[in-house]
Order: structure tokens, then sequence, then C-alpha cells
């Protein structure tokens, strides 16, 4: 690999970069970045419409490995994520095993070891992600857990959740939370609406997610006022507005951050009235009035980042009737162009926003180091193209999955080029 992209503009907000520059990479280590004239002996590509920033960050993915591997596989999900402009992942605990033991999570970071994509792990906070008994939350911290979810279900007892705060408040860990009240929610299809009576299906309430939103709050401020230690709280695929109101004013008094997904900003619950299963999702599609509170969030700090919520099912799963499809769709190989369509290109987001979003947002939430570009470092690069429309076709994906709510739309803007562990990955979308 020797690469130069001749005319580049590197935006890195984190370090204080904006500009054009010719950006050498010599078997993925950046050689040189500046306007001195381009080597002969490299491959020379014209960048003048591209931007490269530090690497995207996935911290809501679902591989499915181990146990799942009809939907998507470690090397499957990875080269989606490369594919779609996103050099670092983490995935999700709800595996068979379930990642909360050592063993497990060390068989995922050895088998990835070597990928292009970097994997961190999300290890459960509850023993098989039951919601009973809390996990050794400290020995599989020490082992390479990034952070504790039980994503997919929600801690839904109150005195495990309290115990589980207790154990990792002074230890400075993060722990996230699904925030769904069960109990309101059994056998749900679609978000609680007109539409739904409609259709004659199962609603779930915005008040499930909410309820969950502002117990684990009161939670937090009950060891704090207490103990005068404060846990390090993340909220996973915020839905409502009405959640948004609660972390707004939460915020000013404890460290607590929540993402969005791609598809709540762009969908809303009449997209159901097909009964089309790739809009079905947990939490669910919500109205237009939760959309525009969603936008206002990202706009003003209150939501922090944007994680795709990537969740791959295989064919034979989604050709069920509708109310028994799982959940979720894929995002990896969409997010860029969602979010660029939408924040930057309709709701006039700037660049450095979106960044913010998609690299240094969702780094500094899960503790990670920002990521330099000068000269000598790995580079750890995500090249993109804001203004390049392209049209989506799943069956270019590099995920094993096709469920998409995506295909065939439009986008402005588009992944192009993506550098990490010593590796360089041109996306074929």
């Amino acid at each position: 690999m020797n690469i130069c992209f001749n005319g580049i503009t590197i935006i890195d907000p984190a370090n204080n970069i904006n500009g054009v520059f010719n950006l050498h990479i010599v078997d993925g280590v950046i050689v040189n970045m500046s306007q001195d004239a381009i080597p002969n002996c490299c491959d020379i590509v014209d960048a003048s419409g591209m931007i490269a920033a530090s690497g995207f960050i996935d911290i809501h993915t679902h591989l499915r490995e181990p146990g799942y591997s009809h939907k998507e596989t470690l090397q499957t999900g990875t080269d989606a994520a490369a594919n779609g402009g996103f050099t670092e992942i983490v995935c999700m605990p709800n595996t068979n095993p379930t990642i909360d033991n050592t063993i497990v999570l060390e068989n995922i970071l050895n088998k990835t070891k070597d990928f292009l994509t970097k994997v961190h792990i999300s290890a459960a906070i509850t023993q098989g992600r039951k919601g009973e008994l809390i996990t050794n939350m400290h020995s599989l911290k020490s082992a390479g857990a990034l952070f504790f979810t039980d994503d997919g279900s929600c801690v839904n007892d109150a005195n495990v959740m309290k115990l589980a705060i207790q154990y990792i408040a002074d230890k400075n860990y993060l722990i996230a939370q699904h925030c769904e009240e069960h109990q309101l929610t059994k056998d749900f299809a679609m978000n609680e609406s007109e539409i739904s009576m409609k259709l004659g299906l199962i609603g779930y309430p915005t008040i499930a997610e909410e309820i969950i939103i502002d117990r684990d709050i009161k939670l937090i401020e009950y060891y704090k006022n207490k103990h005068q230690q404060s846990c390090r709280y993340h909220i996973q695929h915020i839905s409502t507005a009405g959640s948004v109101f609660i972390v707004r004013a939460a915020k000013k008094r404890l460290p607590i951050s929540c993402e969005v997904a791609p598809h709540h900003l762009w969908f809303d619950d009449s997209n159901l009235l097909n009964y089309d299963a790739n809009y079905k999702m947990n939490p669910p599609l919500r109205k237009q009035n939760d959309i525009k509170e969603l936008i206002n969030g990202l706009k003003d700090g209150t939501i922090d980042c944007i994680a795709s919520d990537h969740a791959p099912h295989s064919s034979q799963d989604c050709e069920a009737e509708f109310e028994r499809v799982p959940t979720g769709i894929i995002g990896l190989e969409t997010t860029i162009g969602a979010v660029f369509t939408l924040l930057h290109h309709k709701h006039n987001f700037s660049i450095e926003e979106i960044i913010n979003l998609l690299s240094i947002n969702p780094r500094k939430i899960v503790g990670l180091e920002s990521i330099k570009i000068r000269a000598n470092e790995i580079a750890n690069i995500t090249i993109f193209s804001p203004n390049k429309e392209w049209i989506v076709d799943k069956n270019k994906f590099k995920s094993k999955a096709r469920n998409t709510s995506f295909d065939k739309v439009k986008f402005k803007g588009k992944p192009e080029y993506t550098f990490n562990n010593r590796q360089m990955w041109k996306s074929d979308l």
C-alpha cells in the first residue's frame, strides 16, 4: 500500500485541524500530510471532493457470533463496518453464549485482532442477560470489556440495577441501558398509536422507555447523594421526545450520555401501514414530533452520538408473518449516507458536528483516546465524500443480512476509504 490523496480536506476537530493537504499513506502509516509535491512512486487519488476524519466508531453493533452465524459473522460484520466507513465497532453481548464471561470475550478479541475493523466488547450486566445476578464486571473489564449492557433486554429489576450501579460507581466503568419496561411492551409489534390501533397490532408506548430512563437516573442520583460517587451511565437508542426532555434536564447534574440510531431520525410509525417488517424496530419507530425533538437533541448536545444499532437477521427470519419477524435492521453500510443526507444537507449540521457525532463523542463516551491524524501515526481514518450522491443497493452490502429500510434510497454523502490496523478498504457501495 502506497497511496496519496491529492488535495484532500482533513477535518479533525479534536486536534484543531481543518485544511487541504496531500495525504500520503504507506503500509497503513501516515508518511506525510502537507502541501508538498506528490511523490511519483505512489498511487495518486484525486481527492478534491473528499474529507478525511479520525476513524468513525459505531458503539452499538450486533455481530451475532457466537451462536447466530446464520445472521452475521465476525468477518462479515466487520467487513460491513469497513465498507460503511467504520474503523472500530463495539459488539453487543446478546450472543449465544452470552458475553458474560472472560472465555467468550477473549475468544472474540482473539478472532478479530488482525481485522481492519477493531472490535471492542460490551459485556453483559447480568448473567445470561436474565436480569437477575450481576456479572463479575471487574474480571470482564480486566479482560478487555469496554462497557456493560444487557442490550436487547432491559435490566428491569430496580434492585438489580441498583446493585450494578453500586458495583461500578467507584471504578469509573460505564453502564449502558436498553431502556424498556418489559411489562408494558409484551408481544409489541410497533409504536403504540392510532396507527397500531388501525392495524390491530400490539403497541409499545413511549412511557415504557421513559419510565426506565427516569428510574435509572433516580437510582444514580440516590447513590450519588448517599455515597458521593456517581455512576457513568449511557442510554442506548433513544427514541422519544419525552426521553430527550428527561435527559436534557438530568445532564445538568449527572454524567450521563445517550445515542440515537439513524432509522429513528428518518422514519416514523406511518411507514408500517403496509406491514413492511423492514420498519419493525426495538425501540419502535415513533411519531414526527419525536423525530423533531431527537434532531433538536442532537443539535444542542443532549444526544451525544449516533450509533447504527446494526441488527442483522437472516432472510428466513424476515419471511415470517409480521408479528413473528424479529426487530431491527442492518445499519453499518447506510449510516454515513443517512446521516449526511438528513443532518448535513437537510438540517444544516456542519461536517465538524457530524464528525463529533460519529467519531469524537462516541470515543469520549466509552473512554477511548482520540485519534491523531499526523505524520508517523498508524492511520485510523475514515475518508468520505459529503456531496457524492448514490443509491443504496442492498445486494452490494458486505453484511450477511439484507434487512434494511434504506434499499433504493438516494443518499448524498458516501464512504470512500477506511484505514486501520495498517490496512486499507475501498468502499464499493
